[in-house]
């Protein structure tokens, strides 16, 4: 069973991560440090709608 992990570690990559910017989607890693900072204090929030009625 080590082993299948171990190979499985080696196929992974880094996963990119877009978000909007000034106006543009982007990859995160392609900002300033300060605008990376600021995704990283974000708080991500899901919403549901609870009977799927859109007004």
């Amino acid at each position: 069973m080590l082993e299948e992990i171990n190979k499985i570690e080696a196929l992974r990559q880094p996963c990119e991560v877009f978000s909007r910017v000034v106006g543009y989607i982007r990859p995160v890693h392609q900002w300033n440090k300060g605008k990376q900072s600021e995704y990283g204090d974000r708080k991500m929030l899901t919403f549901s709608l609870k009977n799927e009625e859109v007004c």
